[in-house]
């Protein structure tokens, strides 16, 4: 007694070569932006502790009417297992300097006003990331290490 199988089913390989063709074709696609997009949400670090930088520092020019170079008189540390980047506000340093990376000269403390620098390295390359913030919240990408 045999079965006949005249209704078999199931796919042929080159209708496999074909499915992995196609994944392979929008994985090449998709990498590389997904991490692009991945360093720029990697950004997001330095720009929220800037911003909590600038907090500290209008609060502390409300009540001694001047800013300050300490990020303990301002109220301001980095918290965290992962950072990614050194901060830098007058005489203050925070965090870790990233390998490859040099100290800026962009940071100053003046009693009229204030700029505050992140540096980090993101995505491992030759490029430092640079950010800085000022007394009127001005949020600048000095050098942007994540290429577009």
């Amino acid at each position: 007694m045999k079965a006949r199988h005249t209704n078999q089913r199931g796919f042929s390989l080159t209708e496999l070569m074909i499915v992995v063709a196609i994944i392979g074709i929008l994985a090449t696609i998709a990498i590389p932006n997904f991490l692009r997009y991945q360093a720029r949400a990697k950004q997001t670090e330095a720009k929220s502790n800037l911003v909590a930088i600038h907090t500290g520092e209008i609060a502390y020019f409300a009540e001694n009417n001047g800013y300050s170079d300490d990020f303990n008189a301002i109220g301001f540390a980095v918290t965290g297992a992962s950072q990614r980047y050194y901060y830098e506000l007058g005489n203050s340093n925070s965090g870790t300097l990233p390998a490859g990376c040099t100290a800026s000269t962009l940071d100053a403390v003046t009693p009229t006003g204030f700029t505050a620098v992140a540096i980090g390295n993101i995505d491992g390359d030759a490029t430092c990331d640079v950010w800085t913030i000022n007394e009127q919240k001005v949020l600048t990408n000095v050098v942007n290490d994540v290429s577009l």
